[in-house]
């Protein structure tokens, strides 16, 4: 089965112009059906300096994302999510043949490969048609201080948690490599698939729910803030992290995939690593 997730208008902001050279970076499937690659990563968009009609609508995307993302959002956005039950069939392709070809034995990563960006299904209407700020972009701890590496940290300044004395420390409420499972992360489809995948028990090794959470996550494994915040556990994951991030950002080019080819070997595995029926 495949599910298509419409995408909604940008909030405050041209969703056209973020999507402009789309056409350019996607995944074709057999049948006609085109997977987009990440629309709002600061990585692969280019150099912030350059003035055009993308930037400002990015760093539009980043204001409205890094005034609004706060304790209390992202509290209550985990407190829906946990109560959603929705009755799915599973399956996607995504980055996963390229890994499959390189790491042929590690068959956990084929599968979170897979299903990392489902999350994305937070834009659709049956699953809330979130505003596109708080489903993709850059993720960052909350209650805590807002690194300075995260793009467009001059925003802020703006978010209700910037000034509060109770989240604004280098800990703030986490204390010294207390584990980022006990870390709060702005709300967005890298959470929300991470929150699915523990609802419904799944099998997958701890650094493939690692993979799924932080892989947006680019102030800790781009520039290495919020290392103080880390277990050992965390520091072991985060190296498969960096290897899965070269395939999500640098593997969809317009490569042909056989769907009905690949499809038995990913069932396989999402048999294997999940039960029968999904909650969402």
């Amino acid at each position: 089965m495949t599910i298509i997730v419409e995408e909604t208008q940008f909030e405050n902001g041209s969703q056209e112009q973020i999507l402009k050279s789309r056409a350019e970076t996607e995944l074709v499937l057999d049948g006609g059906f085109c997977i987009p690659t990440p629309i709002l990563m600061a990585t692969i968009l280019g150099d912030y300096d350059v003035e055009s009609e993308r930037k400002q609508g990015v760093e539009n995307f980043y204001r409205v994302n890094h005034i609004n993302q706060t304790v209390d959002f992202v509290k209550k956005m985990r407190g829906e999510a946990i109560l959603i039950r929705r009755t799915s069939n599973r399956a996607l392709i995504a980055t996963a043949e390229a890994i499959r070809k390189d790491y042929p034995d590690q068959d956990w990563l084929h599968l979170t490969a897979l299903i990392h960006d489902l999350g994305k299904v937070l834009l659709h209407p049956s699953f809330g048609e979130l505003p596109q700020w708080a489903v993709v972009g850059d993720t960052f701890p909350v209650g805590c201080a807002f690194d300075q590496s995260i793009v467009h940290s001059k925003y802020f300044v703006q978010n209700p948690d910037y000034n509060n004395p109770a989240y604004n420390g280098k800990y703030g409420i986490y204390s010294e490599n207390c584990g980022l499972d006990n870390v709060m992360m702005s709300w967005g489809h890298d959470d929300y698939m991470y929150l699915v995948a523990k609802e419904n028990g799944t099998t997958l090794p701890s650094a493939g729910l690692f993979i799924i959470r932080y892989h947006s996550f680019y102030a800790l494994h781009r520039s290495e803030a919020y290392k103080h915040l880390m277990s050992e556990e965390d520091v072991e994951n985060l190296k498969w992290l960096q290897i899965f991030n070269k395939y999500d950002l640098y593997s969809k080019s317009k490569v042909r995939v056989d769907v009905e080819k690949v499809k038995p070997y990913y069932e396989s595995l999402i048999d294997k690593y999940f039960p029968a029926k999904l909650r969402w």
